[in-house]
């Protein structure tokens, strides 16, 4: 066998094949769901990954609303933030932040998850989050996925 004949493939942003998926959080537990979503924003799932290259599918996360905390992390987990002033450090928690926009609990949960460079902030751009079953994709045709068929 010539072993010269073996070529690595790295995907670049000509050649990335980027589509739209649609994942249904109803039921889900928040963090169990946040890693399958930032696999598929990373594109992990694909086998031309590269992982200096935004190669993952545009995701679009519905029923945010339904989402699912297990034990006491409605209570316990905490959201800080911070002003920028002193003495300007905020903090809410799971259920708080739940009441003002539950979309914001998912959003905070996969962008944990994804690099923090300027890579990471390309990646969370291809994720859009609804509080309800509505979005506003559907001129993109996005392909409905069953997230607990995967890993």
């Amino acid at each position: 066998m010539d072993t010269l004949s073996y070529k690595t493939v790295s995907a670049n942003k000509n050649t990335v094949n980027k589509e739209w998926v649609v994942v249904d959080a109803e039921g889900q537990t928040l963090g169990r769901m946040s890693t399958i979503v930032a696999k598929l924003l990373r594109g992990k799932y694909k086998p031309n990954y590269t992982p200096h290259v935004d190669c993952g599918d545009n995701v679009v996360v519905i029923n945010a609303s339904k989402i699912n905390l297990t034990g006491k992390k409605w209570d316990a987990k905490s959201y800080i933030r911070h002003t920028g002033y002193p003495g300007g450090q905020r903090s809410l928690t799971a259920k708080e932040l739940y009441s003002k926009d539950p979309a914001r609990l998912v959003e905070n949960a996969v962008k944990g998850m994804l690099p923090k460079n300027k890579l990471g902030s390309a990646i969370y751009r291809n994720l859009k989050v609804y509080a309800g079953a509505e979005h506003g994709q559907e001129a993109q045709k996005p392909k409905a996925i069953n997230i607990n068929e995967l890993k």
